[in-house]
């Protein structure tokens, strides 16, 4: 008897510019597949001209969802339906959503963050360190936060970016967070961490590949056993923070464990699965092992 067929897939994918060395779509095309999802992920180069007719084709397509990579998390929101709370707070979108038939723009990078924080330690009440200030910090930052991070330090050498992360978490993040207490610290030299800091985080791209050798501008003595240091560099996922942090003592985490975090939070907004971290953990070896 002759049946029928479905040669449809669901298609969810990431917009960006340049676009062509993010391994997003490793982790999770393998999550598919390991679920038996139908679904493709798709890789595409959108210039910010072009970013209102990509988002339009995309629904015109029947797209379930895509990320938005540099340079369009912050000019997709006129573009969108409406945001989810830490999307609103930080005015960032890296992950759209469609939610009755509505594009809603969510942030999963601080979500992928404190999942991965969370195997670690309860942020709740920890006092935390952030390298940087720019969309990465940004939105560890604001979920951090969210989460009960009550002293948040931002260190930046741009002053005013520094500074106005530390004035969102003290005005629209402290009123619905209300534990959080932010203060800028200016980079100028080799930053020495606090005593008292439970959370180092190097939210720069300082050693991210191929400049792997480059050092954070750093005290590396003031890392103290015990501390939790976390780099979001992804590739390499054993940067030299990392490998000096090990060494003295410190717990770490790697860039790895914060994209796979906002990959997984991802999957289950665009597919209602809760997909198996590993399978993606080891795509993304896979990729970054030669």
């Amino acid at each position: 008897m002759p049946r029928a067929h479905n040669f449809r897939q669901e298609l969810v994918g990431c917009f960006g510019q340049p676009v062509a060395e993010n391994p997003t779509q490793a982790m999770i095309e393998a999550a598919f597949r390991h679920h038996g999802l139908d679904w493709r992920y798709l890789t595409i180069e959108v210039a910010p001209e072009n970013l209102a007719a990509a988002v339009a084709g995309a629904r015109a397509m029947g797209f379930q969802g895509f990320n938005c990579t540099i340079p369009h998390k912050l000019a997709v929101i006129p573009h969108l339906d409406g945001l989810g709370e830490s999307a609103a707070l930080m005015g960032a979108v890296n992950c759209v959503v469609v939610r009755d038939g509505r594009l809603i723009g969510e942030n999963t990078d601080g979500k992928g963050f404190v999942a991965g924080i969370r195997r670690l330690l309860d942020p709740a009440g920890r006092s935390l360190v952030l390298l940087g200030a720019g969309g990465a910090a940004r939105a560890i930052a604001v979920d951090m936060a969210l989460a009960g991070c009550g002293r948040i330090t931002v260190v930046s050498r741009d002053a005013a970016q520094g500074q106005a992360l530390t004035d969102l978490l003290n005005g629209k993040v402290r009123a619905v967070a209300q534990g959080v207490n932010a203060v800028h610290a200016p980079w100028r030299g080799d930053f020495a961490v606090p005593e008292g800091t439970d959370i180092l985080v190097n939210a720069t791209q300082v050693g991210l590949y191929p400049d792997v050798a480059a050092r954070l501008a750093l005290d590396v003595g003031t890392l103290r056993p015990g501390m939790t240091v976390v780099d979001v560099i992804p590739n390499p996922p054993r940067t030299r923070l990392l490998r000096d942090a090990e060494a003295r003592g410190c717990r770490v985490l790697d860039g790895l464990a914060m994209l796979v975090g906002q990959g997984r939070i991802g999957i289950k907004y665009w597919t209602g699965i809760d997909p198996d971290e590993g399978v993606m953990r080891r795509a993304l070896e896979e990729v970054f092992a030669d």
